[in-house]
């Protein structure tokens, strides 16, 4: 859309719009050095949060990231947590975009939203890479699992992140969190998930190190720089907060368990032949880069993140019944709700976990 007009949602499942030139006239006041907005064009996916391209007179690109309009769950959508870390991270060189300005003031496009740099490089939505010879590969998983490792490696309290997330167990804040989103969110009557919600909590490991954790981290979030397997820019920080690091590489080692459907999953794939790495060679990266002798078990892991899905999933049927989903994939997403729950379960089972 252009300068003067209204931009709404292409899905017609929300009608609501916001308006450019409220946009430019809050960005001439509080983003010093961007030049006035030309055009706005929605980005596909971003299920959660709406993202835009915003190209100016000054024939520079910018991106924006919005909450939904509407009736949102306590604690999703937290653009300001989002913003307040990637601007804690950008000075210590980790790729993230440069963040330039945060509003909070519903009432400028009707909901909170942040500015940040557009950082151009390759993005890979499907995780076997047909894209990309077969020997060059390897070398992209490898710095996803590095940058990974550097961050958790970050010290967060000397960046000012020391109050990000509550004191105690990641994991029993994590459970509890999810616990009372899907409960927010809850539609239907899924025995698999009341199972988990009994026992995840009774079942949690010790947290044995503290980090900076993305919380979403897999390589469709990811920018590669357009001419080496350099990450440029890791995206999508929604979910981040301080808490084991173990559940991080756990959600990223998902991969390899969740079928190949032409996005990250990796189920099926013959990874060897394929240019890949396996599951154990991606655990063996990662325990060489943080100083690990080896990792647990990852079945409870597993499960805890698969019910954590299951959760961001609820939350998107919820918003598709009311109208107000923000992205035209969201439809296959709740179709994925009951198999995603039972996945959970099986590696519950696979953790311990009886009837």
């Amino acid at each position: 859309m252009t300068a003067g007009d209204a931009v709404s949602e292409p899905n017609g499942r929300n009608n609501r719009e916001f308006s450019v030139q409220d946009l430019n006239r809050w960005l001439a006041d509080h983003a010093q050095g961007v030049a006035p907005i030309t055009t706005v064009t929605k980005f596909a996916g971003g299920q959660s949060n709406p993202t835009y391209r915003v190209d100016t007179e000054g024939a520079t690109a910018y991106v924006l990231r919005r909450k939904p309009f509407g009736e949102l769950l306590p604690s999703a959508h937290a653009i300001e947590r989002e913003y307040r870390l990637i601007d804690a991270l950008h000075p210590t060189g980790f790729p993230v975009p440069r963040p330039l300005a945060l509003c909070e003031d519903n009432k400028v496009i009707g909901a909170a939203f942040y500015l940040m740099e557009m950082v151009e490089g390759r993005t890979f939505w499907d995780g076997t890479l047909p894209e990309i010879a077969c020997s060059d590969r390897r070398p992209l998983y490898e710095a996803m699992i590095d940058a990974l490792a550097v961050l958790h490696s970050t010290d967060h309290v000397a960046i000012g992140l020391e109050d990000f997330a509550a004191p105690g167990n990641y994991f029993a804040r994590q459970v509890g969190r999810w616990t009372k989103q899907y409960r927010a969110a809850q539609t239907d009557d899924i025995p698999e998930v009341e199972r988990l919600i009994e026992w995840l909590p009774r079942s949690l490991p010790a947290q044995g190190r503290t980090s900076i954790i993305h919380g979403d981290y897999r390589i469709d979030n990811l920018i590669y720089a357009s001419d080496s397997p350099r990450i440029a820019a890791v995206l999508d920080w929604e979910l981040a907060t301080i808490g084991d690091p173990l559940a991080d590489f756990a959600y990223l080692a998902m991969n390899w368990i969740m079928p190949c459907d032409g996005r990250s999953g990796l189920l099926g794939v013959d990874c060897e032949n394929g240019g890949l790495p396996t599951l154990d060679d991606a655990v063996a990266r990662y325990c060489t880069v943080t100083d690990r002798e080896g990792l647990p078990d990852l079945h409870w892991y597993f499960a805890y993140n698969l019910f954590r899905l299951v959760g961001i999933v609820q939350g998107i049927k919820r918003r598709v019944e009311a109208g107000n989903a923000s992205s035209d994939r969201a439809d296959a997403a709740v179709a994925g709700l009951m198999p995603l729950a039972k996945a959970a379960w099986s590696e519950a089972r696979k953790a311990g976990a009886t009837e």
